[in-house]
């Protein structure tokens, strides 16, 4: 099996593009770090690759809402790079943090959802424009779900318990539970409307859930800090209809050697790896 290629896209703000590229490293893939300018540039040079991440930070500051402005930019100068890798069949998309709120501003996580036709809305407390997508301007859709302040209204940075659902996502082929740490201020997922919700619970695609230890899914939604942001239905993760396309808020790449953990030293058993490890691994043993 040829090494899939990576491309790892940064822009102004992106903080964890190194870390992102060396998990993808690790379990096999070749990256590579691309600045969003180079690719507005060279238009074709997308077409290198079968994977696409967009990696955590502060794109563009997180400046009017957290990964507006990246999203924005993707939409109106790099659609074709969309459709590239989001509708092809052949390539995977990956979202991690800022990369999920740039994922949900394009609407790829929650494309094929029925919405009604109204002018506008507000989703989560958020006045949002209506369009496919919360990168366009104003339109006639009102998107399934958004990412909105955490209910504490600050920024979080702790590690959580996470179980993954049935669910066709490609990148947690095999997974059960992981601890991982999440890091943001912007991540609470709130779906339009109950209807919406069971759309995309129905169909798997909400498959990564916040839990407590116990590591079980729970109906009703958990209170901080073991759902540290509110989140409905303790999501942590979405993916498209086909699996291939996955946003997710806590980050994996920040835990693919066991010696990251937490309490590493007080464990009574090493595993030989991070739990995060397994996501990308998932990724490349897909091409085979």
């Amino acid at each position: 099996m040829s090494a899939p290629r990576v491309l790892v896209l940064r822009a102004p703000g992106t903080n964890c593009d190194v870390e992102t590229a060396h998990a993808f490293e690790v379990a096999g893939a070749t990256a590579e770090r691309i600045h969003v300018g180079r690719l507005m540039e060279n238009p074709t040079l997308h077409k290198r690759y079968q994977i696409l991440c967009i990696p955590g930070g502060f794109s563009y500051g997180d400046d009017i809402a957290a990964g507006r402005i990246l999203a924005t930019r993707m939409h109106h100068h790099l659609d074709d790079m969309i459709h590239h890798f989001v509708d092809s069949g052949d390539n995977l998309v990956l979202g991690i943090c800022n990369g999920m709120q740039v994922l949900m501003r394009l609407g790829v996580l929650t494309a094929g959802v029925e919405t009604p036709q109204v002018a506008s809305a507000t989703v989560g407390g958020d006045a949002v424009l209506s369009g496919q997508s919360d990168a366009d301007g104003p339109g006639h859709d009102v998107p399934p779900a958004t990412l909105t302040w955490n209910n504490h209204g600050r920024f979080e940075a702790r590690w959580v318990h996470l179980s993954v659902d049935e669910t066709p996502c490609v990148f947690l082929k095999g997974i059960e539970q992981m601890y991982l740490p999440m890091a943001h201020a912007e991540g609470k997922f709130v779906a339009r409307d109950a209807d919406a919700l069971e759309q995309l619970r129905s169909a798997g695609r909400l498959p990564l859930r916040y839990c407590d230890g116990s590591g079980e899914i729970q109906s009703e939604t958990l209170q901080f800090p073991c759902n540290p942001n509110g989140g409905d239905a303790n999501v942590a993760g979405v993916c498209d209809g086909s699996g291939r396309v996955f946003g997710l808020m806590p980050h994996p790449e920040r835990h693919i050697d066991a010696t990251q953990h937490p309490f590493w030293t007080r464990r009574k058993t090493q595993p030989a790896e991070g739990d995060g490890l397994a996501m990308f691994r998932n990724a490349v043993e897909w091409f085979a």
